[in-house]
C-alpha cells in the first residue's frame, strides 16, 4: 500500500457490504453506512470539492464538525481531491482558530450540522466561505454532472509523501503549530499497529474527536481496514454511553486517560448505589490473581452493561495513573497503553501480552528510540511528521541534523527494555539541593491514596504543593474535603521519598483544570494561579 486511498480502497472492496460508520442518536436508533455507502459518498464528496466549489489540489480547507458518519466521508473525499485537511476541534479558543486561519490560509470551511453543530460567527468565521457536511454527502441531484464518478476515478493518485493532514497543535504550551502529516506516515504508524492489537472483530464505540491524529489514525483508518464497525456517541453522559455501548455490543474502544476515569466513576457509583460497595472492592481484590477470562465472569453483572464483549481499551494522549489501568484489568478488560504525538505518530505501545503497570511499551518497527543523556525521549523513523507548516525554525528544534525528533517528555526504559515516562522536561522540578522531582510520580501517589484529580507543583523554592480538583475528592465543599485530602497526602507521603513529599495543598477554583482540545492538562495556568495566589496572601 502506497498511500491511504490505497489501503481505504482495498477495505471498501473487501468489506463492501459490512457496515462501516453509525451515529447514536438521543432515541437510542442509529444511522448506519456499509463501507460501499462510505466508498461511494466520499467520492461524490470529491467531486463536489473540486468540481462544484473549484478547489485544487494543495488548497486547504478547514473540519469543524462534531463526529457523524459524513466527516470521514469529507476526509476521504479530500483526501481524494488533493486537498489538506485543516481539522478544528470543537473546544478550540477562538484566538486559536483565528492563528489556525491566518497561518493555514484555507478556502474553505466545512462545518458540521445538526444541535451540537459550531457557530462559525462565534469565533469571527461567519461571513468565511461555508459549506456543510451535509451538503457534502448527499445524494446526487441535477447540479451533479452523470458521469460524476468516471470524473473522480480518472484523477491521478496521491504520492506517499503528499501532505493529506495539517492538525495545529497547541499542546500544553498555547503556541500552535501546523504539524505536516503525510500519507507514508500514517501508513507507517499502521504497521507498528499492526504489532500489538490483536486480530480481533472489532465493535468500536468513538467518543474521542476526529479532529484528534489518535482518534484518525487509529479509530478511523486503521479501524476500517480491519473491518471493524465504528459507531460515533457524541454524548459524555455516562448512561448515555454505557447505552450505547450495550447496544452496540463493544469489543474496543480508543481513549484518552480522562475518558477511562469517566467510566470508571460511573462503576463505582453503581457499586455504590446498589449498596455493594464493599463487595466490589473485595472482588477486584480477588480478580487480580485470577485469569482474565475468570475475572470477567466474576464481574459478569458490569460487563453486561457494557454490552458484554468489551475486552480491549488502548489508552494515549495523556498519562495513564497505573492505579485507573488496574481497576479495569481487576475486571477483566486489558487496558494498552500507547505514547506517542501528533509529531512521531506511533512511538512506544504495550500490547495485550505484555501490559504491566507504569510502562508506554517497546517502540514496534518500524520507530527507533533512544533516550537522551539528559532523559530525554527521542523517536526516530517513517512515521515521524514532515516538518512544521511554514516554520523551518521550530522544525530544526524539533528534529536534530541526524533525524531524531525531541519529543519533550522524560524517560528511561526498564530491565526489560520498556518505556518510562517521568513527565515533561520543561515540568521537572529541580530542588535547591540539585535533586529531580517529577510530579507525575507524586500525582499518583496521590491518585492511588484517593485524590483522583491533582496537580503538582513547586510553590517556592523547594515547596511542593498539590493544587486538587474538589471533584476528584468525592466531597461536596471544601470543609468535608479538608479531611479526606489531608488523610490522602499522609498516605501518599508516606510511599514517597523525602525529596518527593507534598508540603500543602490547596483546591482550584474551578469545575475542571484547563485543558487542550485533546484534553491534556495546561499545567503552566495552574502554576500562574499557585502565583498569584501566594503573592497577593503576601502584600
Amino acid at each position: 500500500m502506497d498511500t491511504l486511498l490505497d489501503l481505504l480502497d482495498d477495505a471498501f472492496r473487501r468489506y463492501a457490504d459490512r457496515p462501516a460508520l453509525g451515529l447514536w442518536h438521543d432515541d437510542g436508533t442509529t444511522t448506519t453506512w456499509t463501507y460501499a455507502e462510505l466508498d461511494r459518498r466520499s467520492r461524490l464528496v470529491a467531486w463536489r470539492l473540486r468540481e462544484q466549489l473549484g478547489l485544487q489540489p494543495g488548497d486547504r480547507i478547514l473540519t469543524w464538525s462534531p463526529s457523524e458518519p459524513a466527516l470521514p466521508a469529507v476526509y476521504f473525499g479530500a483526501m481524494r481531491a488533493g486537498l489538506i485537511l485543516v481539522p478544528l476541534d470543537l473546544r478550540m479558543s477562538a484566538d486559536a482558530i483565528a492563528g489556525t486561519v491566518a497561518a493555514a490560509e484555507p478556502r474553505r470551511l466545512i462545518l458540521g450540522t445538526g444541535r451540537d453543530a459550531p457557530d462559525p460567527a462565534t469565533v469571527g468565521l461567519g461571513a468565511f466561505p461555508t459549506t456543510t457536511v451535509a451538503d457534502l454527502v448527499a445524494d446526487p441531484d441535477d447540479t451533479v454532472a452523470r458521469d460524476w464518478a468516471e470524473t473522480v476515478a480518472s484523477w491521478s493518485r496521491p504520492r506517499p509523501d503528499d501532505i493529506w493532514d495539517l492538525i495545529f497543535t497547541s499542546g500544553t504550551t498555547g503556541t500552535p503549530k501546523g504539524v505536516m502529516i503525510a500519507h507514508d506516515n500514517i501508513l507507517a504508524t499502521l504497521a507498528a499497529i499492526d504489532h500489538v492489537l490483536p486480530p480481533i472483530q472489532h465493535r468500536v464505540v468513538s467518543v474521542l474527536p476526529l479532529s484528534h491524529l489518535l482518534e484518525q489514525a487509529i479509530g478511523l483508518i486503521y479501524a476500517l481496514s480491519v473491518g471493524a464497525h465504528i459507531l460515533y456517541v457524541r454524548s459524555r453522559n455516562p448512561r448515555v454511553l454505557f447505552e450505547a455501548l450495550r447496544s452496540h455490543r463493544v469489543t474496543s474502544m480508543i481513549v484518552v486517560p480522562q475518558v477511562l476515569d469517566l467510566f470508571w466513576s460511573a462503576v463505582e457509583r453503581e457499586a455504590d448505589r446498589s449498596g455493594r460497595r464493599a463487595l466490589f472492592d473485595r472482588l477486584r481484590a480477588i480478580g487480580r490473581h485470577l485469569p482474565y477470562r475468570l475475572r470477567r465472569l466474576l464481574f459478569r453483572s458490569v460487563h453486561a452493561r457494557l454490552g458484554g464483549g468489551l475486552s480491549l481499551f488502548v489508552s494515549s494522549g495523556a498519562f495513564l495513573p497505573p492505579a485507573l489501568q488496574q481497576s479495569w484489568e481487576d475486571l477483566g478488560v486489558i487496558v494498552v497503553q500507547g505514547y506517542g504525538s501528533t509529531e512521531n505518530g506511533f512511538g512506544t505501545c504495550t500490547t495485550p501480552q505484555d501490559h504491566g503497570l507504569g510502562t508506554v511499551g517497546r517502540p514496534m518497527p518500524p520507530v527507533e528510540l533512544r533516550i537522551a543523556d539528559d532523559g530525554e525521549v527521542l523517536f526516530h523513523g517513517p512515521t515521524l511528521f514532515k516538518g512544521y507548516w511554514r516554520d523551518d525554525a521550530a522544525t530544526a528544534r524539533a528534529i536534530d541534523p541526524d533525524g531524531w525528533y525531541h519529543t519533550g517528555d522524560l524517560g528511561h526504559l526498564d530491565p526489560d527494555g520498556r518505556l518510562v515516562l517521568s513527565g515533561r522536561t520543561k515540568d521537572r522540578i529541580v530542588l535547591p539541593n540539585g535533586f529531580n522531582v517529577y510530579p507525575e510520580d507524586i500525582e499518583n501517589a496521590l491518585r492511588v491514596a484517593g485524590v483522583r484529580d491533582a496537580i503538582v507543583v513547586e510553590t517556592s523554592p523547594g515547596r511542593i504543593e498539590a493544587v486538587v480538583l474538589l471533584a476528584g475528592v468525592g466531597a461536596p465543599d471544601e470543609a468535608a474535603a479538608k479531611p479526606v485530602v489531608d488523610a490522602a497526602v499522609r498516605a501518599a507521603n508516606a510511599a514517597l521519598g523525602p525529596q518527593q513529599r507534598v508540603a500543602g495543598w490547596r483546591l482550584w477554583p474551578e469545575d475542571d483544570f484547563p485543558r487542550t482540545h485533546t484534553l491534556k492538562i495546561r499545567r503552566d495556568p495552574v502554576r500562574a494561579w499557585a502565583e498569584a495566589a501566594d503573592r497577593q496572601a503576601a502584600s
